[in-house]
C-alpha cells in the first residue's frame, strides 16, 4: 500500500506563503533599522539623518540577507543580487519620498496614516520587483 502523499502547493499558495515570508521577515529588517536609529542618536549622539541612514542600510542587509535564504531561495550568486537589491531598495526609498510628499504636503493627510499606507503599497511593490528582478534564476 503507497504511504500518503504530502498535499502539494499550488502556485498561487507557494507565492502567497512566500509573500508572507517576506513580509514576516521585513519586519525584522525593519526592527535593524530603528534599533540602529535609536542607538546611534540616543547612544552615540550621531545626527538622525545620518543614524537614519545607517539603519536604511543596515535593514536592507538584514532584509536581503533573510531573502536571498529564506524567503525566495535565490541561487543567484550575490555579486549579482545584492547589488539590485539595493537599486530596488533605494528605488523604494525614492517611491515613499514621493507618496509621502504627495500624501502629506499636497493632500494634507496626517503623517502616520501616509506613512502606513505608503509602507503598505511599497512592500507589495518591493516584493514583485525582487522576485522577478533581484532573486530570480530561471524561468518559473
Amino acid at each position: 500500500m503507497n504511504a500518503p502523499r504530502a498535499k502539494e502547493l499550488g502556485p498561487t499558495q507557494h507565492s502567497f506563503g512566500r509573500f508572507l515570508r517576506f513580509a514576516a521577515l521585513g519586519l525584522a529588517g525593519t526592527g535593524a533599522h530603528y534599533l540602529a536609529l535609536i542607538g546611534l542618536v540616543e547612544g552615540a549622539g550621531v545626527d538622525p539623518l545620518f543614524a537614519s541612514i545607517a539603519g536604511f542600510c543596515l535593514g536592507a542587509l538584514v532584509n536581503y540577507l533573510m531573502s536571498h535564504r529564506f524567503v525566495f531561495r535565490s541561487q543567484r550568486a550575490h555579486q549579482e543580487a545584492l547589488p539590485r537589491f539595493f537599486a530596488v531598495a533605494l528605488t523604494g526609498l525614492a517611491w515613499n519620498a514621493l507618496l509621502m510628499k504627495l500624501m502629506v504636503h499636497s493632500a494634507g493627510w496626517p503623517y502616520l496614516v501616509a506613512q502606513l499606507l505608503t509602507t503598505g503599497l511599497l512592500v507589495f511593490w518591493h516584493y514583485a520587483v525582487n522576485a522577478v528582478w533581484t532573486f530570480r534564476t530561471h524561468r518559473d
